[in-house]
Formats: C-alpha cells, structure tokens, sequence
C-alpha cells in the first residue's frame, strides 16, 4: 500500500483553494471519462449478458486507475521522498473540486443577480443532471445549492476518506468510481443493466462519507451561523433518507438545515420527470443569497474536513 502524509492533504487542499480547475494542466478525469468511452464498447462486445459485461467493465477501470496510480507514486518515491510526496499532492489535488464548483454556483448567482434568467438557466445546466429550460429563480437557486451541498461529498469528503484509508491511489480509483457512475449510472434503456455495477459500486463508496457529512456539516454550521448547528445535525439525520439516492439525501438535508431552506422536491431528469419529496419541509424555498451561504458552507467544511483528517495522523 501506499502511505500518505498530513502535509499531503493539507497540501492537496490548499492546491484546490488556491488553483481551482486550472485549464492549462490536464486533468486525470478528463482521460478516466476518454477510457470509459473506448472500453465501452468493447465490453458490451465481449459479454452476451449485459449485467456481467457492465460489472467486469466496472471493475476493470477502477482496478487499472488504482494500479496505475500505484505505480506512479511508487516510482516517484523511488527517484526521492519528497518528489514522491509532491506528485501525491498533485493527485489528490485533481481529486478534489470544491473551488471549481464553487465558481461554477457563484456565476448562477451572478446572473441571478443581473436578473437574467436565461443566462442563469444555462449555468446552471453546466453543474446539475437535471432539466433546466423551464427553471425559474427559487428552481434555479434550489438545484445550485442541492449540487453544492452533493458535491461536497462527492468532490471532497469521499476522496479524502479513501485518500485516508487507503492514500492517493485509492482516492483516484474513488473518482474512476465517480466518474463511472455519471457516466453510465443512469436507469434509461442504454445504462439500465450495463451501468448498474457501477451505479452500485458508487452508493457504496459515498455510503459512509454521506453519513459522515452530516456531523462535518452541522459543526460547520455551528461555526459559521453559529446557532444553526444543531438544526443541520437534526434536519440531515431526519430527513437524510427522503432521497432516491442511498446518499445524496443526507448532505443535502444538513445543509437544509443549515441554510433554513427547502431542497428537493420533483424535477425532471433526462426528460424523465421523478417524483422526490421534500427535505427540510418546514422551511421556505431558498432565495438566490442562499448560493452563496451554500458555498462557504461547503468551503468552511472542506476546511474542517481536512483539520480533522490531519489531527488524525497525529493521534494514531
């Protein structure tokens, strides 16, 4: 196994406050998404049963993305010690997007602040899965805050936990897993058996980072609007399950909480309109401020999340 360090981390998280998403470095997703795309096929070719082919195809990735980051890092600790550790740190980096999605929310509240729906329609189908033509501002400002909170877990906490147990290469396998699952997790005629494997395999990834959220959240929020602490904690284990997602439910309800607003609700997705309750019920529709209250919520619990994880290393 690889080990990782606390400078690492606390480097990897400064690297994504700091850069962000920086176009002119080739982001390791950008080629996880290119081998999806070529390896589909041919194991669609290869396997008659459709579920088989889409759990081998699964695996397959996801063990090659480990191996490959394996030895990476092991052959630049080999060359020295402190090559090793910044090629880690550039990594895990890639792993997180927390800043990147924080700029992508604070553009749909920028055009909701110039009051063009239209332009803030169409920012707003950059980041969600979701149907955005018909959206109006609470719509527009609800899905924002939803994917902010998701990505949270999504983009930071769960590659953190992995990087944690397991070091940097088990973080990218994460976001292979990730990847996979936008990519092929759908329930549509295409993806309904072949991307089930992979759509499983990334419940089972977020399932203990989502529940971990919760309690990461709801501090943050005792520290950043301060009383409101215990109503996240509250709202996200109530209602953290009123979600199709086995997951995307509980960062959502604590930030529900958190915010005092209502997420969730039915929308349509790829022309297919699903039914969701309501969480955080009790509350109001969020106003277009909540965007971003949402994203230095989500920051501030990066932030948390990696003092934590540090302290960590220096208890065991």
């Amino acid at each position: 196994m690889v080990e990782i360090q606390w400078f690492v981390i606390l480097s990897a998280f400064i690297l994504d406050f700091i850069l962000g998403d920086p176009k002119i470095l080739p982001h390791p997703i950008i080629y996880m998404g290119k081998a999806i795309d070529f390896f589909e096929g041919r194991f669609r070719k290869h396997f008659k049963h459709l579920l088989v082919s889409g759990f081998f195809f699964a695996g397959f990735l996801i063990l090659s993305t480990w191996l490959i980051a394996f030895i990476t890092i092991k052959l630049s600790m080999s060359i020295h010690p402190v090559f090793g550790s910044l090629i880690q740190a550039i990594l895990l980096f890639f792993c997180f997007s927390s800043t990147s999605l924080e700029k992508a929310a604070i553009r749909v509240f920028c055009a909701l602040e110039e009051n063009d729906i239209a332009k803030a329609r169409k920012k707003v189908s950059m980041i969600v899965g979701r149907q955005t033509q018909t959206l109006d501002q609470n719509a527009i400002t609800r899905a924002s805050v939803e994917t902010v909170a998701e990505n949270f877990v999504d983009g930071f906490l769960s590659p953190l936990f992995f990087a944690m147990i397991g070091g940097v290469p088990l973080a990218l396998a994460y976001k292979m897993v990730n990847t996979l699952d936008s990519m092929v997790g759908y329930k549509n005629d295409t993806y309904i058996l072949f991307g089930r494997a992979s759509a499983r395999i990334d419940d089972a990834a977020n399932f203990i980072p989502a529940r971990l959220s919760v309690l990461i959240i709801s501090l943050s929020a005792f520290l950043f609007l301060f009383k409101r602490g215990a109503l996240s904690l509250k709202t996200g284990i109530s209602q953290g399950s009123f979600h199709q997602s086995p997951n995307a439910g509980y960062p959502e309800a604590a930030f529900a909480g958190a915010l005092r607003i209502r997420l969730g609700g039915p929308n349509s997705y790829h022309g297919i309109w699903v039914e969701k309750p309501y969480i955080g019920k009790e509350f109001k529709d969020p106003q277009k401020g909540k965007i971003k209250q949402a994203c230095d919520l989500m920051m501030l619990s990066s932030f948390l999340a990696t003092l934590i994880s540090c302290f960590l290393f220096f208890i065991f």
